[in-house]
């Protein structure tokens, strides 16, 4: 019974030490961390008075982890290298694509001249030559308003002199679109020589509007109507129009490709994804240009001080719904005769709100009827009335679309607002819908017609509401597309004054163009750049001409001059007879003058005068009295100081004097 005791009692034992064994095996991979950590104390796991036991069999799984995590360290280094390998070419790839250096041939000696004469440093009068050695093409013949000075002028057209100087080689007129800063020069410039005229439908249609009005109707045999995303070779020229979206329909830009490169100029444009008539700008074709390399491009840059996209033109629409939906008495909207897409949208809430449309205005009515005959917008005719008939009708059935969003003196609006209207006298009751911003420098005028409106009792939305007129040149995010692009190597901003261009030029450095390679371009100045370079070669003849536009004449420059002159100091006029022995006036001469001093002091300033010629005729010099325009002139010299002295003026001084 012992022994079987003692047997069973190490049969016992024999199971626990082997039990002790298979759990010190087990541990390393299947322990818990509480395990785990009594597995690092050798006095709870190993068995007493053998101490190396557990050292040693905890050593051996520690081995292998190194050896596991050796191997992993490897095939992560390997991991790590491939995808830097793979970052790095990625990353040369996104190089290469931005640079437009690669893109262009480099090995031609081949170079274009850019000659601005009109549309930098200024809002409007665009005009801009681009000239190989043996071709030269004229980008757009616009015109300028005159500033408050510039008395009894119209408006501005830039100066021909280097169009004369090169008229040989020029091969064609391109037209970006049809606003008056782009075009309205046309009529000015073909009186005096002519060439091919390529462009879409509706700016070749409004230049042959003014070619109508001027009398010179044929030359409309010289349009010649160009398709979009179809290049036309004029001269050492091919030239694509490409649509962009602007305040006018059928804008374009133009890539313009040459042996040197490609240009691509913007014209006049935003970026606007929802535009009235569903044909957004042609972003494709751009971006086709910049993946095949861009030598220069040449960006509006009117806008570029606003931060942001500038608001589609569908933006407006809602504004117009609820001022049409609340004016109980008539609605007279006024805006850019130009802008049809506006004008469109006012008549369709004119019809949706059940009102009959009368259009007034000259430039107004053109611009509808060239549309419509066009085919670029679409209403039933038997929607409109004319003048005479707005007050066959209640007055909450009336719309009247019409010009004068300016303040022009002679506008429509303008003389609703002081009842001269022929038709149209502003009332109480009447809603007026400014659709439009005052172009710099016709703030004063916009106010003057604000004014006359309100006194006249209408209520007037302006201002009121912040989408009731939206730009249509891009703002700083649609210029940074652009440049994005095309990518350009060189890049020069154009059209607006001068604070628009640096503040682009820094958006184009920001968007990867080097600074060395943008330019900042004065009127006159010609830049030639080829693959290699962008300079300045000379400057050329530049200028404005003033136009009366009651004539359709040029104003000399003298004839301005002596306007601001009489304007600004005055006009003294004087008319005498001298007797040239004894160098007196037979009488006393007759002095008369205007914006000098005030009417009660005019026989005071006839003494002065009377004495100091009296004097000068004492002193003069005897060969002075043989000619009477050098006479003339000396007189004109001392009444002009003594004026000068006295009065700190410089007026006009107009002497008519007989010597017998």
């Amino acid at each position: 019974m012992e022994n079987n005791k003692v047997d069973n009692q190490e049969v016992v034992v024999k199971k626990e030490e082997i039990a002790k064994k298979e759990v010190v095996k087990q541990a390393p991979n299947s322990s818990t961390p509480q395990e785990s950590k009594n597995t690092q104390k050798p006095k709870e796991t190993a068995p007493t008075g053998d101490k190396k036991a557990p050292y040693n069999k905890k050593r051996k799984p520690n081995n292998n982890n190194n050896r596991a995590k050796a191997h992993n360290n490897k095939n992560n280094s390997a991991w790590i290298t491939e995808l830097r390998k793979a970052h790095s070419i990625n990353e040369r790839i996104h190089k290469d694509r931005l640079n437009p250096h690669n893109k262009l041939n480099l090995s031609t000696n081949a170079k274009v001249r850019i000659t601005p004469l009109g549309g930098l440093g200024e809002i409007g009068g665009n005009m801009m030559v681009i000239e190989t050695d043996t071709s030269a093409i004229v980008v757009d013949v616009g015109m300028s308003f005159p500033d408050e000075d510039m008395h009894g002028v119209d408006i501005l057209i830039p100066d021909f002199t280097y169009l004369r100087q090169i008229k040989d080689k020029i091969v064609g007129i391109v037209i970006t679109h049809g606003h008056e800063d782009h075009i309205g020069a046309m009529a000015y410039l073909y009186k005096e020589m002519q060439f091919p005229i390529y462009g879409t439908s509706l700016p070749l249609e409004m230049i042959g509007s003014k070619f109508d009005e001027h009398k010179i109707r044929e030359y409309r045999n010289l349009f010649r109507p160009v398709e979009k995303r179809t290049p036309v070779k004029i001269g050492d020229f091919e030239v694509e129009w490409i649509h962009i979206t602007h305040s006018i329909i059928d804008a374009s830009s133009l890539a313009i490709k040459t042996e040197a490169g490609t240009i691509i100029h913007t014209g006049d444009f935003k970026i606007d994804h929802t535009p009235i008539d569903n044909f957004p700008t042609d972003l494709h074709r751009f971006a086709h240009y910049g993946e095949e390399g861009v030598l220069l491009l040449m960006s509006d840059s009117t806008n570029s001080h606003s931060p942001g996209f500038t608001k589609s033109e569908r933006t407006v629409a809602p504004t117009f719904d609820r001022i049409f939906s609340t004016a109980k008495g008539r609605v007279i909207m006024s805006t850019f005769s130009s802008n049809i897409h506006r004008v469109s949208q006012a008549i369709d809430h004119g019809i949706k709100y059940g009102r009959k449309i009368c259009v007034i205005g000259r430039s107004m009515e053109k611009n509808l009827d060239l549309a419509m005959s066009l085919g670029y917008i679409k209403f039933p005719k038997d929607q409109f009335i004319d003048a005479f008939e707005i007050n066959k009708y209640p007055d909450n059935e009336v719309l009247i679309v019409t010009t004068g969003s300016q303040g022009e003196s002679m506008s429509a609006l303008y003389r609703m607002s002081i009842h001269e209207h022929r038709h149209v006298k502003i009332k109480p009751g009447d809603q007026i819908i400014l659709s439009a911003k005052a172009i710099p420098g016709n703030e004063a005028s916009v106010s003057a017609v604000l004014n006359h409106l309100l006194k006249a009792g209408a209520q007037v939305a302006y201002k009121d509401f912040s989408e009731i007129h939206v730009s249509g040149h891009a703002a700083q995010e649609e210029q940074k597309l652009m440049l994005r692009l095309v990518k350009p190597k060189f890049f020069m901003p154009i059209h607006g004054e001068y604070n628009h261009a640096v503040r682009h030029q820094k958006t184009g450095i920001d968007c990867g163009v080097l600074e060395r390679n943008t330019y900042i371009m004065s009127d006159g100045e010609q830049i030639e750049v080829s693959p290699k370079y962008l300079k300045k070669v000379k400057s050329v003849k530049t200028g404005k001409v003033y136009i009366d536009n009651q004539l359709n004449n040029k104003i000399a420059d003298d004839i301005i001059m002596d306007r601001q002159t009489m304007a600004n100091e005055g006009v003294v006029m004087i008319v005498g007879q001298i007797n040239e022995n004894d160098r007196k006036m037979d009488q006393k001469p007759r002095v008369s003058s205007f914006g000098l001093v005030p009417d009660k002091l005019d026989k005071a300033f006839s003494k002065e005068i009377e004495d100091l010629l009296a004097t000068f005729l004492e002193n003069a010099k005897e060969g002075l009295f043989k000619n009477t325009k050098i006479l003339e002139d000396e007189i004109r010299k001392v009444v002009r100081k003594h004026c000068v002295r006295k009065y700190k003026k410089y007026p006009m001084i107009v002497p008519t004097l007989f010597v017998h």
